[in-house]
């Protein structure tokens, strides 16, 4: 599976995209993603159970909000994006 990284998250990583075995679903990349570049501990919610209101994740060109959330099953075809929510005024 191919994850992409947008904006800030490209520094974070020094990269702009890695392959890694599918895990079972967004929440469980969610949390191997932290695993590895600990800086991203704000991808999830306080308690861990959710995403944050400041990230975006499309798998496979849907925003995870129109599938199942951060329940949304991964396969070793998708291409997930990542990237922070931005806002202006």
């Amino acid at each position: 599976m191919r994850v992409k990284f947008v904006a800030t998250y490209r520094q974070i990583t020094g990269c702009k995209s890695c392959e890694m075995p599918a895990p079972d679903d967004v929440l469980s990349l969610l949390k191997a993603l932290k695993d590895r570049w600990p800086e991203f501990r704000y991808l999830l919610n306080e308690d861990g159970t959710d995403a944050s209101d400041y990230v975006s994740i499309v798998v496979s060109g849907r925003y995870i909000e129109h599938l199942d959330g951060v329940a949304t099953k991964l396969a070793e075809q998708d291409e997930v994006v990542i990237t922070p929510v931005v806002s202006g005024g």
